[in-house]
């Protein structure tokens, strides 16, 4: 077990092509929450949303570097949208789910975000409270019975999630395990409206790792090269046989609980405070500091980004909804043996 700060930046030239790619889904992160924010305040949307900003860079430095193809795991919270896009969720995916369209993965019959794709890495979200920890463990136990080897199960968890039972024996058994498991515990300093030092004693929440036995790393959650660097190790210790790890990266969630929170409960003083910064307006000073790109290639990638939003947003409220006429409601999961046995009763 070990317990790390993060580098900082030794070789920022040998990350290039890991930031880029991170910084694409950040980019599509906002722009497509943006979309959304914009179509819940006009009534297009049925039941919460909750954003990411301020979180983007936590969420898509890990999501980027974990292997789909490979057989890795990502399991995203409320706020990973940058994250699920970046470990493979189809941006049309995501835009039908909120939207509602049968055409979408959970066909229009659950929550806009309890959504998932297990059979290709990403287990639907449970809960935001830890309960989604367990399923990643267990997705992990099986792979190890089936001899498969090598791959690694992200999971993210907010600072507030960190408090409940559910988290709790969900580390012990990864932690005795040695589960590949990479844990980002995103601390944006609020459990809805309850501050941390109401949450936790420890002076920081990394601190828990020892306890768990676990390799704990303590980051700046608003420094896209910081987390690219940290996860890039963090996955690598996990794949080769190191066990679980725990990253926990400070930020603040710059909007609301959800969009209908107006988070008035936040300090001046946090806003103001380096880790109120926002992460993507850092991305674009470190990339421009290193020159990997120029204003106008960024302003191009933006763009080229919101046109992929805007469509795919307008092709997911063209769809149909589900029909309470023509639906079965089983479980999508079961239809298999829904459809056996209807066969076996006829």
């Amino acid at each position: 077990m070990a317990l790390m700060a993060a580098k900082k930046h030794s070789d920022p030239e040998q990350w290039k092509e890991s930031y880029l790619k991170t910084f694409k889904w950040m980019v599509f992160g906002r722009s497509f929450e943006d979309k959304i924010a914009a179509l819940y305040r006009a009534g297009k949307i049925t039941g919460g949303v909750y954003l990411g900003r301020g979180q983007e860079a936590f969420s898509a430095a890990l999501g980027a570097q974990l292997d789909q193809s490979g057989g890795d795991i990502f399991a995203g919270l409320i706020r990973d949208q940058a994250g699920r896009m970046a470990f493979g969720e189809p941006l049309i995916d995501a835009a039908r789910t909120y939207l509602g369209s049968v055409e979408g993965p959970m066909k229009g019959r659950d929550g806009n975000i309890h959504r998932g794709l297990p059979s290709k890495g990403m287990p639907a979200m449970i809960s935001h409270l830890g309960s989604l920890i367990a399923v990643v463990n267990g997705m992990l136990i099986a792979k190890r019975f089936k001899g498969e080897s090598g791959v690694v199960g992200g999971a993210t968890i907010g600072d507030g999630g960190t408090s409940t039972g559910a988290f709790h024996e969900a580390m012990n058994q990864a932690a005795v395990e040695k589960l590949p498991l990479v844990v980002a515990v995103a601390n944006n300093q609020y459990a809805y409206s309850t501050k941390e030092d109401r949450q936790f004693a420890c002076e920081s929440l990394v601190d828990r790792a020892k306890g768990y036995g676990v390799s704990g790393y303590s980051i700046d959650g608003t420094d896209p090269l910081e987390c690219v660097e940290v996860f890039s190790e963090a996955i690598s210790k996990a794949r080769s046989g190191a066990g679980p790890q725990m990253v926990v990266g400070r930020m603040l969630r710059l909007a609301g609980h959800g969009e209908h929170d107006d988070a008035r409960y936040v300090a001046a003083s946090a806003r103001e405070d380096h880790f109120g910064r926002d992460c993507n307006k850092v991305a674009v000073e470190q990339i421009l500091q290193n020159g990997w790109m120029t204003e106008m290639e960024i302003e191009q990638l933006k763009q080229r980004i919101q046109k992929e939003v805007e469509e795919a947003t307008v092709q997911a409220q063209s769809e149909s909804s589900p029909s309470p006429v023509k639906e079965t409601w089983q479980a999508i999961s079961s239809s298999d043996l829904v459809e056996s046995e209807n066969t076996w009763r006829s």
